[in-house]
């Protein structure tokens, strides 16, 4: 559907808040999928009409990241991790009960186009491997029936609090933060628990520090 006036005006604000107008294509992209459920033509042409680019450069961009989808996500995304340690851990597993639960495969929607399903290299959580993520909220420590136990409390319409942030809400939800992040939840949930401190506790107790910078490193670095 067409782009209204009132995300245009969005989409103007996002540009706003950067000196090169331009840098703001992502968050705007987020805004679009968060309104539309994809990167639409229209969501495209929006962008390049308040950014003074073209289409071809907006869909450039829209086509390089994966988190953009040129297909409707439908009501949550799932991504789970099958990099190294999370695929040592299980996440191969995790992964293929929920294709099997959701009837679909890499980077597609379930059968009843309410869940997308997506396998993605790296979710920068290894300490709580094996993880899923869901819209993008993060669920540790999963094991193939924790995890399709997600998605039945989803499909039920429960409510499911990430292990570590707000309680998942929906895609379209995310989509919006992602465009403007002051969305008054970033003090929802544990972000931080002893497992991922072990490290640190461990460095204090031994009396372990980083090595100092070299006077030549920190000179540059002042210049710079």
């Amino acid at each position: 559907m067409a782009i209204s006036e009132a995300v245009r005006e969005e989409m103007r604000q996002l540009a706003a808040l950067y000196p090169q107008s331009r840098s703001a294509l992502l968050p705007m992209l987020h805004l679009v999928q968060s309104e539309e459920g994809d990167v639409t033509i229209d969501g495209i042409n929006a962008c390049a009409d308040v950014l003074g680019i073209t289409s071809a450069e907006v869909t450039a961009v829209s086509t390089f990241y994966t988190m953009y989808k040129r297909q409707k996500v439908g009501q949550h995304h799932i991504g789970v991790c099958i990099n190294t340690l999370c695929g040592l851990l299980g996440g191969d597993a995790v992964y293929a009960a929920l294709a099997e639960r959701l009837g679909t495969t890499h980077d597609s929607p379930s059968e009843d186009s309410n869940f997308w399903l997506e396998r993605i290299e790296c979710q920068a959580a290894c300490t709580h491997a094996p993880v899923m993520t869901v819209d993008w909220e993060f669920m540790d420590d999963m094991t193939p029936a924790s995890a399709v136990d997600v998605i039945d409390r989803l499909a039920r319409g429960e409510v499911v609090q990430s292990t570590r942030g707000p309680a998942i809400r929906d895609f379209a939800a995310t989509g919006r933060t992602l465009a403007f992040p002051n969305d008054g939840l970033a003090d929802e949930g544990v972000s931080v628990d002893e497992k991922m401190l072990a490290g640190l506790r461990i460095a204090k107790e031994r009396g372990m520090s980083a090595p100092p910078i070299p006077a030549s490193a920190a000179a540059d670095t002042t210049e710079g």
